[in-house]
């Protein structure tokens, strides 16, 4: 309990803010909800999300709250306004933090805690490394992202599974753990009894490139004060004479200004970039990025409007 406490307050910077913890049922959230119900501060809440997905999840939530009175924590279970559709994982995970990050809102909640854990960042990692992951990509599951915060990727999963048996703390198993449809279920079952990584340590070396990519961050942000012209034809980016990890954040930064929101990553980014490096146009989203006519380096700007009547683009 003190560890995962300490690990909290470090995350917050203190040891008395509210929190709302996200808690499914499943005993990496109940021993969370366990530690940080009899030894935090501030005040504490719980929500469950239930997707209605499968028939068993509402007596799980109805379990995470039948704990929760008896501890005198408030909770509460959120549902979706809408089935999930399409991805189930991601679309589902894109609900699940809208709901909690509007409860937290609605009960004065400063942080939303989630009880992921090192076993989960070692099969996030790898997952990744599969893909072909950059810096940030390897640095897996953050520790804090905005206000969501994970003081639990210092604990194997046995760890807070052996908490709730010593204790006898109900939790459930959901089944959907093994389904082979899912990436991580198989990454799981390719760990399983295979102890030459440590999960500990694969998530110190997570954290560690969690904080390179946190410096090229700040050294991006410096750098753009002075590298990136906004002018009324888009923005440009007066050099490209940078790194390549840098440079691949000075280019997001300028796509984000023309158009807000448009994800760019992995080989797509680097096309954008080997093209540009290569002194020809590219389209990207709704934008054209080329070389600047005027001046030196990369301009970024909406795209020319279509022709109606041959959808091709107008000349410039």
């Amino acid at each position: 309990m003190t560890q995962a406490t300490e690990a909290l307050a470090r995350l917050t910077g203190t040891r008395q803010a509210s929190l709302l913890l996200a808690v499914s049922g499943g005993p990496d959230s109940m021993a969370l909800l366990d530690w940080l119900g009899r030894g935090w501060q501030g005040a504490v809440s719980a929500a469950t999300v239930d997707h209605g997905l499968r028939p068993e999840s509402a007596g799980e939530a109805a379990m995470v709250a039948c704990y929760c009175d008896a501890a005198g924590i408030a909770h509460t279970t959120l549902q979706p306004a809408a089935p999930i559709t399409g991805s189930l994982q991601s679309a589902a995970r894109a609900a699940r933090y809208a709901l909690l990050e509007a409860h937290a809102d609605a009960i004065g909640a400063q942080f939303i805690v989630t009880a992921h854990h090192a076993d989960d960042q070692l099969e996030t990692v790898l997952m990744r490394l599969a893909r072909g992951g950059g810096v940030d990509g390897l640095a897996g599951i953050r520790a804090r992202v905005g206000r969501v915060v994970r003081p639990l990727l210092g604990f194997r999963k046995a760890d807070l599974l052996g908490h709730c048996q010593r204790a006898g703390i109900a939790f459930v198993e959901d089944p959907s753990n093994a389904n082979r449809d899912f990436d991580r279920v198989r990454m799981r079952e390719a760990l399983a009894g295979f102890d030459a990584i440590d999960p500990l340590k694969a998530a110190r070396s997570a954290l560690a490139l969690a904080q390179a990519a946190e410096a090229l961050d700040w050294i991006a942000a410096r750098e753009a004060d002075h590298a990136i012209i906004i002018d009324e034809t888009g923005v440009r980016l007066a050099s490209s004479a940078f790194p390549p990890a840098l440079l691949r954040r000075l280019v997001l930064r300028c796509i984000d200004q023309v158009q807000p929101g448009l994800q760019v990553r992995g080989p797509a980014l680097d096309r954008l970039i080997e093209t540009l490096q290569s002194g020809s146009q590219a389209m990207i989203g709704d934008m054209l990025c080329g070389q600047s006519r005027t001046d030196p380096g990369w301009h970024f700007g909406p795209a020319p409007p279509r022709h109606v009547a041959t959808g091709e683009r107008a000349a410039e």
